[in-house]
């Protein structure tokens, strides 16, 4: 008896196996929906390409880029005492001072037969838009850390913006990427600071 059963019990299991052996293809194809993945994507790896581009914004340790600890300053009136773009210092003294990024980093340069493009603004107390519309202000600039022409100065011209106020505002040239010195010279001060380019 208790062998029969234990036959019936097995012959029970093996019709219900085959059962769901044959469910129909729209059956099993519902089901799917329903299953865990088993294919976790592998964790993102950082790829040659992508390292050498993040390595190549961060200036090496013999370009001494200029950085906020430096020469930062309070603004005199009726300017803001900081700059007032997030990511920006002021730098310099009142009688000429400019917007410097605090990571010392310029990149994503538009780029021309002529160089890397950048616009420069400037500022001095001693400046009047009023009185001079083309400022006297010279700007020059020489590579650090390679051989390179300097950069090239198309002239100073005057801006002005709610959150700037009255500004001199240049356009220079760098002939290439690399760790750059920068000079402005205005009205017998001159101010100096260092930015790494960067693609």
């Amino acid at each position: 008896m208790h062998r029969l059963h234990f036959t019936f019990s097995i012959l029970f299991l093996a019709s219900l196996l085959a059962g769901c052996a044959n469910l129909l293809p729209q059956q099993a194809k519902a089901l799917e929906g329903y299953r865990m993945p088993t294919d976790v994507p592998a964790p993102v790896e950082l790829t040659q390409t992508i390292e050498a581009d993040i390595a190549s914004k961060i200036p090496p340790k013999d370009c001494p880029v200029t950085t906020p600890s430096m020469k930062s300053f309070e603004a005199p009136a009726p300017f803001s005492p900081v700059a007032p773009w997030e990511g920006f210092y002021w730098f310099g003294s009142n009688h000429l001072w400019t917007a410097l990024r605090t990571d010392g980093v310029w990149t994503g340069l538009p780029h021309n037969k002529d160089g890397y493009t950048q616009k420069i603004p400037w500022w001095s107390s001693l400046y009047s838009l009023k009185d001079e519309p083309e400022p006297a202000l010279v700007v020059t600039g020489k590579r650090l850390d390679a051989e390179a022409p300097p950069l090239k100065f198309y002239g100073a011209t005057n801006a002005f913006a709610e959150d700037m106020g009255e500004a001199m505002m240049t356009g220079v040239d760098f002939p290439t990427l690399g760790c750059w010195e920068v000079t402005g010279q205005y009205k017998k001060t001159e101010l100096k600071f260092v930015v790494w380019l960067a693609p």
